[in-house]
């Protein structure tokens, strides 16, 4: 009887175990490339070192957590272009997952709360990622303006439109941010869907599982047909898209 209890046990002190391992790697790991990036940030004038450091950072995650990204439509993706990309929004580890498979430089619009992680928080703005406060209007409506400017000196944004992760693996409505700064700027929206992150980690709860992800690119929305009182529309055909990519691949997954 004894014996039975502790191999019941057993398999659930191993994932506790797994995820306390990846956990303090993450920690080392972050403090280890963040003291890297930061020391970076004095010898560079842009973030592109940085971001490249932000990417190794993720990749790295990944392999330890046991996570394989499938990604479709890189080619939407013009290298020499600036664009504001759009995920929707299921678990934390959906930005090493982004961060780890999109191949051009691009800056987080980000909330406030992950700038004041020590060295982490230090990094994302040594790398010009743009901190929003999404409890202060009048802070936020001054970082979308200097989202834009940085749009207009030729780098991209990436947003997550939800504005927080997904209790229930529903897509959330979208926040109007992000879409102030696409008429703002003038550049296309490239919606990114993805699919598998919450099944690795909930929002909620700190066990790590090992996953398959899938990340499906679609081609860039033209917004220069939309004005400020116009963006409602650009919202729901951009939501439009998300929503039917991810519950294609879904069922996809489900009759597989």
């Amino acid at each position: 009887m004894k014996q039975f209890v502790i191999d019941e046990l057993r398999p659930a002190d191993f994932n506790t175990l797994k995820t306390l391992f990846i956990m303090v790697w993450i920690i080392l790991e972050t403090f280890v490339l963040g003291i890297i990036a930061i020391v970076t940030s004095f010898f560079v004038r842009t973030g592109d070192p940085i971001h490249k450091i932000a990417h190794l950072w993720a990749k790295l995650i990944l392999f330890v957590s046991r996570i394989k990204v499938s990604v479709n439509g890189l080619s939407n993706i013009d290298p020499s272009a600036s664009y504001i990309y759009m995920c929707n929004h299921q678990s934390n580890f959906d930005i090493p997952v982004l961060l780890s498979c999109i191949p051009v430089q691009f800056r987080w619009l980000a909330k406030a709360e992950l700038f004041k992680i020590p060295i982490f928080g230090r990094s994302m703005r040594a790398a010009g990622y743009i901190s929003i406060d999404r409890f202060n209007r009048a802070s936020a409506i001054k970082s979308i303006g200097e989202a834009a400017k940085k749009i207009k000196h030729g780098a991209s944004v990436m947003i997550f439109p939800e504005g927080t992760r997904s209790i229930d693996g529903k897509i959330r409505p979208f926040k109007k941010g992000g879409f102030v700064l696409a008429v703002d700027a003038g550049v296309p929206i490239i919606p990114i869907v993805l699919r598998g992150t919450r099944s690795i980690m909930p929002k909620g709860r700190l066990r790590i599982n090992p996953g398959h992800v899938y990340m499906d690119i679609q081609k860039p929305i033209d917004t220069s047909d939309y004005t400020r009182e116009s963006k409602d529309d650009l919202i729901e055909r951009v939501r439009t898209v998300i929503c039917e990519i991810f519950e294609q691949r879904k069922k996809a997954n489900r009759d597989a």
